[in-house]
């Protein structure tokens, strides 16, 4: 389950600035300080600066290069697995791990994992990929339809989020898990990045934990494609 996180800025503001945050959840009542991550990356921003090229198509290739580059380069620096941040962030919020992601706030490399917690209550809770220390917290009262979908999606599920990491951990660096409950098929979705900084996407079963790979992220890349030949 992808969810937009509404205070993402104002969190990596106060990451970027090594400061204090105060979350600006619905609720209302919740302070989460962010601190700096230990892990340093080169932000977007300057990424871009460095590849300005007039040629449309040496730009395309420079930049999906630098992608595939970066994209390496996070995974290999982050030394805290997606399990461990998770069993981190459970630690630190009580309830059931829907989701965790690998995500650069400016030039800070951090975990974000999502808790759904009682009632409509959900926490994003950041992870220190350096050190597994919890960084701060953001809480926000969601539509009643989204943790009903996810609480129906997981009922008899006996693979936690954290489970689902560990299984597709032998495919490549896992960097992020999210509960898809919107397809047919049920199931956790997990990202992994290989080496090469080559990304691919896997389904692992709720039941079972087997892991596969997920087809329709396939044939969303081939309808792209399409897309771009027909213009």
């Amino acid at each position: 389950m992808k969810r937009n996180i509404v205070i993402a800025t104002i969190a990596a503001a106060a990451l970027i600035g090594g400061g204090t945050a105060t979350a600006l959840a619905v609720s209302g009542d919740d302070e989460a300080p962010a601190q700096r991550s230990s892990v340093q990356v080169q932000g977007d921003n300057d990424r871009d600066d460095a590849n300005d090229t007039d040629d449309k198509s040496d730009a395309n290739d420079a930049n999906d290069a630098d992608d595939k580059a970066e994209d390496a380069a996070e995974a290999k620096a982050a030394k805290v697995t997606a399990a461990d941040a998770i069993t981190a962030a459970l630690k630190d919020k009580s309830g059931t791990a829907v989701g965790a992601d690998l995500d650069n706030e400016g030039s800070n490399l951090v975990w974000e994992v999502d808790v759904l917690s009682s009632g409509n209550t959900w926490h994003t809770v950041q992870v220190d990929p350096g050190t597994g220390k919890v960084l701060g917290s953001h809480t926000e009262q969601e539509d009643a339809e989204d943790a009903t979908q996810a609480r129906a999606a997981l009922k008899g599920s006996s693979v936690s989020a954290a489970e689902a990491a560990e299984a597709a951990a032998a495919e490549g660096t896992v960097t992020s898990v999210d509960l898809d409950d919107e397809g047919r098929t049920q199931a956790w979705g997990v990202d992994t990045t290989g080496a090469d900084g080559v990304e691919t996407d896997w389904n692992v079963a709720l039941d079972t934990a087997k892991v596969t790979a997920d087809r329709s992220a396939d044939d969303s890349d081939d309808s792209d494609d399409s897309d771009d030949s027909d213009d």
